[in-house]
């Protein structure tokens, strides 16, 4: 028993003595080990980082993956309507494409936060995310690293547009919809939305890599994982 105290308290530096306490006294079901169940959910959770967070950052991670297509807010569907209108569809249609480049770029920002969370689940933490819903990790991700994400990411997609031009490309397609007569003038807060949508696009994705290894036994490719995950079977 002081073995497996001392593993325990080396794999993941407890600070709690009655935390450490309570996972002493705790008798590991079904043949299965805490540490075991909290470094399956670790490597569930870096699976799903490497995998699906890499696609985004990809050329049209964003832009042709529906999953998290960045769309126009409903301040600016009217502009885009407009502009189509009168015969402005390619500007329109760059200016949809530029926005899921500054979220392609600024997700690369997201890998070294995620990791820091998830060394940071807790054996507690572990037991809740393999008994809850089919998101329960992707739901601890998000309460762990939304507020550090939107920091890291709203100066990188401010500085994308300028990158991609999007704040030249924008400037031109309001400046011309502002000028059609009977309009009403928009000046939307585009790095703002387009941070929350990249946010809400991370946790989409690594969402559906969890959903994969909750529901389908091939995609559990280490021992760990059909372990750990047999037990919600």
């Amino acid at each position: 028993m002081i073995k497996k105290v001392m593993l325990f308290l080396a794999a993941f530096q407890l600070v709690s003595c009655g935390e450490l306490q309570q996972v002493v006294n705790q008798v590991p079901q079904e043949g299965i080990s805490n540490y075991e169940i909290a470094n399956g959910l670790k490597e569930a959770l870096e699976m799903g980082v490497d995998k699906q967070v890499h696609k985004l950052t990809q050329t049209d991670g964003f832009f042709m993956n529906d999953l998290v297509k960045i769309l126009l807010p409903e301040e600016l569907q009217k502009v885009d309507k407009t502009l189509r209108d009168i015969g402005l569809g390619n500007l329109a249609d760059e200016g949809l494409k530029v926005l899921n480049r500054a979220a392609e770029d600024a997700v690369g920002e997201a890998t070294p936060i995620f990791v820091s969370a998830i060394k940071e689940m807790t054996f507690d933490d572990a037991r809740k995310i393999l008994l809850g819903g089919d998101q329960a990790a992707t739901q601890y991700l998000e309460v762990k690293t939304e507020t550090k994400l939107y920091e890291k990411f709203s100066p990188v997609i401010k500085n994308s547009f300028k990158k991609v031009q999007a704040d030249i490309i924008w400037n031109n397609l309001i400046t011309k919809y502002n000028s059609i007569p009977l309009t009403k003038n928009v000046n939307p807060d585009l790095t703002d939305y387009v941070t929350k949508e990249a946010l809400q696009g991370v946790y989409t994705m690594i969402g559906v890599e969890e959903r994969e290894i909750r529901t389908n036994i091939a995609s559990r490719t280490t021992t760990l994982l059909k372990k750990v995950f047999g037990l919600q079977d």
